[in-house]
């Protein structure tokens, strides 16, 4: 507690952050996860609605299949707009304003979606499905842009991992609530879809109670008088001296250098070094395999010899197993560091699929050999949690300086979309033709990932924005 007094968290800070992450990230984790329940439900009722519509009651099952798939992927679609966008909004709007706005998607992919059912068309879950993903999208840019601005330094990482937590939460929550026993049901499924408006309205109820980040007032607006409050409002105190010293000297280095363009991102050296590393970390994190890991319990848990009953609520397990090392990775963020974490997560994560692989091929031959996959499975969504769940999102924000913030952003987070769209749609057929060896080609990936955190990643722990800059003018970077 006294490191958290000292490091200026408060009850205000902590209402700002849970407005601000809430609302934003649970859009992201809930979206991702309320799909994989009722899936055989909404199929069977695309089958229906293609019979009416046809009037042949003899619905080719490929059809259907493609309609579904479309429904699920158009999200990361739309996350990758709404992640190209997020410097265009971030600047025009700035980071709580665009936070704002963006529950307009909401609003209209809840009616969209809730609706679906009674008016007979797929193609409303399909239209809400890309206009959340647009939100989320967004969502992951200007979320941990504006919780990074709003932080104590001391406190930077253990926010930034709020992010994450939010994410870890929502999927949980949309596997308990789409369980038979609650939304998971013929009748219900179109409120489990459209209950994502509940965490809009509550930030359109609490957000605006907080101020915009004091940073985007300041080097954004030139609004000093007001960044200064809103710092005050945010500390809880009016000796802000300090911070406002760092962020006015910010300021003034900004306003002798010309607005940075897109095309700068990628001519100027220092940068391109930070942008390409923000950029990897993101395409580590999708890559690394969580995705199919995640899909693919299930089924390893049925190899098991669970039941479908018994094989979900495993799942929940994993959920909540997430949720409390994401937990304690926010604790462990500020104490052993982003790069320590990252090269835990990842190569601990190399390791287990390197054994799931091998215990895969032999998942057959002995009932304690499934058991192991269990735990591998386990083990694999616990390294994930410990860094490289959580710290890719804010690293990009720790990384550049307020003029540069959101155009990284927007490539950083379209990037991300961009390589989860990609693990989506590529790994049911590699799956297919490759059984359990499929997880050979991530632990080939996870161990040259570790080699790029080794070599290319800085520490970014307790540094301030002038001294993580002077790290990428020494030649380790170049």
């Amino acid at each position: 507690m006294p490191f958290l007094q000292r490091a200026g968290f408060n009850g205000r800070l902590a209402f700002a952050i849970a407005a601000a992450a809430l609302g934003s990230s649970f859009q992201h984790g809930y979206n991702t996860g309320v799909v994989n329940a009722p899936q055989k439900l909404i199929e069977d009722w695309i089958t229906s609605v293609e019979a009416n519509r046809t009037g042949d009651p003899n619905v080719n099952q490929g059809k259907v299949t493609m309609i579904w798939s479309i429904a699920v992927s158009i999200f990361c679609v739309g996350g990758m707009i709404g992640g190209s966008i997020t410097g265009l909004v971030a600047d025009r709007f700035g980071r709580k304003g665009g936070l704002l706005l963006n529950n307009v998607f909401v609003i209209l992919s809840a009616i969209l979606q809730g609706a679906s059912k009674s008016a007979g068309s797929y193609e409303m879950i399909i239209l809400g499905r890309f206009l959340i993903g647009i939100n989320s999208g967004l969502n992951a840019g200007l979320a941990p842009m504006y919780l990074a601005e709003i932080s104590p330094i001391h406190l930077r990482g253990a926010v930034g991992t709020v992010y994450q937590l939010v994410i870890t939460i929502s999927i949980l929550v949309s596997q308990i609530l789409g369980l038979g026993s609650l939304l998971g049901t013929e009748d219900k499924w179109p409120v489990l879809l459209a209950i994502t408006v509940v965490p809009g309205i509550f930030q359109l109820v609490t957000l605006p109670l907080c101020p915009e980040s004091p940073k985007y007032l300041l080097l954004g607006r030139g609004q000093e008088a007001e960044a200064n409050s809103a710092l005050q409002w945010l500390r809880g105190t009016i000796e802000v001296h300090d911070e406002m010293d760092e962020m006015t000297n910010e300021y003034e280095s900004m306003k002798r250098l010309p607005k940075v363009t897109m095309k700068e991102m990628f001519t100027n050296q220092l940068l391109r070094v930070p942008l390409f590393i923000a950029m990897m970390v993101m395409i580590c994190q999708q890559l690394s395999g969580i995705n199919a890991v995640m899909f693919f319990s299930t089924k390893i848990f049925k190899l098991a010899n669970l039941n479908d009953e018994e094989a979900q609520y495993a799942t929940l397990g994993m959920g909540a197993m997430n949720v409390f090392m994401t937990l304690v990775s926010l604790v462990l963020v500020e104490r052993a560091g982003r790069k320590t974490l990252l090269l835990i997560g990842f190569s601990g994560m190399c390791i287990d699929t390197a054994l799931l692989t091998i215990a895969l091929a032999y998942v057959n031959s002995a009932a304690w050999v499934s058991h192991i996959s269990i735990v591998l499975v386990i083990v694999f969504v616990i390294m994930f949690a410990v860094g490289p769940g959580s710290i890719p999102w804010f690293l990009v924000s720790e990384l550049f300086n307020q003029s540069a913030r959101p155009a990284a952003t927007s490539l950083a987070v379209g990037v991300n979309w961009t390589a989860n769209f990609i693990v989506g749609l590529g790994f049911l057929p590699l799956q297919e033709a490759m059984g359990g060896y499929v997880f050979i080609i991530f632990t080939v990936l996870l161990a040259l990932f570790v080699a790029f955190v080794y070599y290319k990643v800085p520490e970014t722990k307790n540094k301030t924005m002038e001294e993580i800059s002077a790290m990428f003018r020494q030649r380790s970077y170049q």
